[in-house]
């Protein structure tokens, strides 16, 4: 039996997005800033009202920023004053930051991972993709538009959506924002440059990846109690700690520098990565 070409570009997108988990949760914390100075709005008599504080004001209180009546089941239970239930938050229009977040961070993500799989599967899978633009009635010159006729977007962007909630859903909504800010600033480096040249030379390759790391690092080294700065006899807890979050040898390097533990701790670490030959 012949493999389906639409479920073997599929899954390499599927894998794509797995790989670029670090990057997710970058642009994730990157969309989140500026959440807290958002006014906290509240339904009364049928109508969304403000009620004279900041989601961030409302967040240091101790107080939900969201209602039970409106956040949706996929959110889960939140902790007020979390990142999780910022998203159950109500905007002025009445829709929720979840909607928005949906929309504006998840979306655009997963759409350019098809696309860059799609550019992976012409290497990687040739016959299936030719299979696929020939079923589709493509020529392959508008990816966006193949990647909709699949629809591949709707279970990667529940895919999406339970990797970012994993890791950031949990986390103070402050935190959150503070760990967009290098990305953020990033963006709009890349914006303003993209209007000032007509061929632009862009940020470092892998800089979200790495503020994704970096996130994701910082928050299992809290998360396992270990003493700050680490101290070199937990240097294989570290390895272990930042292997099983998913980041690649080669990020763990990049984020120690910027992680609190000793300059001894950090050396060890990179030994015992190239003694495991990773």
């Amino acid at each position: 039996m012949t493999e389906d070409p639409t479920d073997a570009v599929a899954l390499l997108a599927r894998e794509l997005l797995l790989e670029r988990r670090a990057s997710l949760i970058a642009h994730s914390c990157a969309w989140a800033l500026g959440l807290s100075d958002r006014p906290h709005l509240a339904r009364r008599s049928g109508r969304v009202v403000p009620t004279g504080v900041t989601l961030g004001a409302r967040a240091l209180s101790g107080f939900p920023l969201g209602s039970d009546e409106d956040a949706p089941l996929g959110l889960g239970e939140a902790r007020p004053g979390t990142f999780r239930d910022a998203l159950s938050a109500l905007t002025a229009e009445g829709d929720l930051y979840a909607d928005r977040f949906e929309v504006e961070a998840l979306s655009p993500f997963v759409l350019g991972t098809c696309v860059q799989a799609l550019a992976l599967a012409s290497s990687r899978h040739p016959q299936a993709l030719a299979e696929l633009l020939d079923e589709l009635g493509e020529d392959g010159s508008d990816p966006p538009a193949i990647v909709r006729a699949a629809e591949w977007e709707p279970p990667l962007l529940i895919v999406a959506e339970q990797l970012a909630l994993a890791a950031l859903g949990d986390q103070p909504l402050v935190e959150v924002e503070s760990a967009g800010l290098p990305l953020s600033l990033v963006l709009a480096a890349e914006g303003i440059t993209r209007e000032a040249v007509a061929d632009p030379e862009l940020a470092a390759p892998g800089e979200e990846e790495l503020a994704g790391a970096l996130f994701l690092a910082e928050a299992a080294l809290r998360d396992a109690g270990l003493p700050q700065p680490v101290p070199p006899s937990a240097a294989e807890q570290v390895v272990s700690l930042l292997l099983d979050e998913g980041l690649e040898p080669s990020e763990v390097i990049a984020v120690l520098p910027h992680l609190p533990v000793q300059q001894d701790t950090a050396e060890e670490v990179a030994v015992i990565l190239e003694a495991r030959e990773i």
